[in-house]
Formats: structure tokens, sequence, C-alpha cells
């Protein structure tokens, strides 16, 4: 039973499991027109590529500058738009051929990216989003994340599903679906028990990047260094 106020949890069932390059570490993800879209992180490391889904295959990949790390990414039209975690700088790029179209700064941290066709939306491992003009990059407006009246902090990797910001919390086998107009949780997602522990390698390899086929309502999910990517079916609230 839960508390009276506190979100629903729902489980999930596995559809389908893909390969996925054990050796990314997994910071951004998102679905386009067939392709998933992935940024890796750690330094000298740090790359955005496109994947093919069924194999887990590289089609397409550029490196980031060997000095960033790379964080989350989201499309904005034929654009690719790519954030550093503490280099305050984000990567503009062009969709179909990752060239450099051109940067721009930001305070703070970056950690996960998405847009709602209207808005760019980023979380920087605070408890709060911004939202952000897509085309000038200023901060329109700040959402504090609140479960049960208290703030949720570490929101990462984001992804935009049904008019509601989805965000893995980092170091937890959970998403956060959050209201972006009142910040709270609408609900839990409880992925715990997706990767067996024996394959993952350690501390670092957490969940980590969600990923929607609006056209199929495909739901796609993994992590940072994990061998596998997963469709799954949310299950009924408990």
């Amino acid at each position: 039973a839960r508390a009276a106020g506190a979100p629903p949890v729902q489980g999930f069932k596995v559809v389908q499991s893909y390969p996925h390059d054990p050796d990314a570490f997994t910071q951004g993800l998102f679905f386009h027109a067939g392709h998933l879209y992935e940024s890796t992180g750690l330094r000298g490391r740090s790359s955005v590529r496109k994947v093919e889904l069924t194999t887990g295959r590289v089609l397409q990949a550029v490196a980031l500058p060997p000095e960033v790390f790379g964080e989350g990414i989201a499309r904005w039209g034929d654009r690719l738009i790519a954030l550093s975690w503490q280099e305050q700088t984000a990567f503009v790029l062009d969709l179909k051929t990752f060239k450099l179209w051109r940067k721009f700064n930001y305070a703070g941290e970056g950690w996960g990216l998405t847009s709602n066709e209207r808005e760019l939306i980023m979380s920087d491992g605070t408890a709060e989003l911004r939202f952000l003009d897509p085309l000038s990059f200023k901060v329109l407006r700040r959402l504090r994340v609140t479960a049960g009246g208290q703030p949720v902090a570490q929101l990462n990797e984001l992804e935009w599903i049904d008019g509601q910001v989805w965000a893995n919390v980092w170091q937890t086998d959970r998403i956060a679906r959050i209201d972006p107009g009142s910040g709270r949780v609408l609900g839990w997602i409880d992925l715990a028990g997706l990767l067996p522990a024996a394959q993952r390698r350690g501390y670092d390899d957490v969940l980590n990047g969600i990923a929607y086929d609006a056209a199929a309502k495909r739901l796609f999910v993994t992590g940072k260094l994990w061998p596998r990517l997963f469709e799954i079916e949310l299950t009924a609230p408990r």
C-alpha cells in the first residue's frame, strides 16, 4: 500500500531486448525516423551517434572535443543539441551530417535534455528543470520538481512523453513522470531488476536513457555501459 497522496508506482514488462554497445556511457537517448540517437560521456570518449535499433550497430558518430564530458541530447527540427557536463557549453549539430552548426553557453551543469515542440527542457542534477528558448537558448522558466511536497534532486536523462516530462533519477532504478505545469511527480516507474546484477559491472552503470517512438507508442530504456537496450511496457500502478 502506498501512503495517501504518494505518487503511484508502475512496474514493467520487457517486450523486446536489443544489443547495446557495452562501452557506451549513455547520457542522452531519443528515437527519430526509425533510428536511435545516443550521446555518450566520459572525457576523451564522449560522442554523438546514430544507432540501428535492432543490432545496436553505430551507423554514424562524431566525437566531442576530448576535454568535454558529453551529456544529454535532444532534437530540434533538423538540428541535434548536445550538452556537456561541467564545460557550460552546448553543441548544435546538423541532424543529418553531425556537422557542428554553432555552440552556446549556459550557467551550471548540463545533465539531461529533451523538447516539448515549443521549448527545450534541461536538467542540471538538481530538483529544477529549465525551459529554454530553442533558438536563443534563453531560460524562459524554471520548474521545481517535487514528490509528496519534497524536492526530487538528481534529475538526469529526460524524455517528453504524451505531455509529461519523464526523468531518470540518477543512481536509482526509477523514472519520474513529471507534470510540466506544476512540477509534481505524477507517478514513478520502478525498473529494478531490468538488467540483472550479474550484467552490471560497477557503481557507474546505472539506468540512464529513455527514448519514445511516439508513432508506434514504443518505449525504450537502457543504462550507462549496459550490454542491452530494452523495449518495455508499463504494468498497472500499485
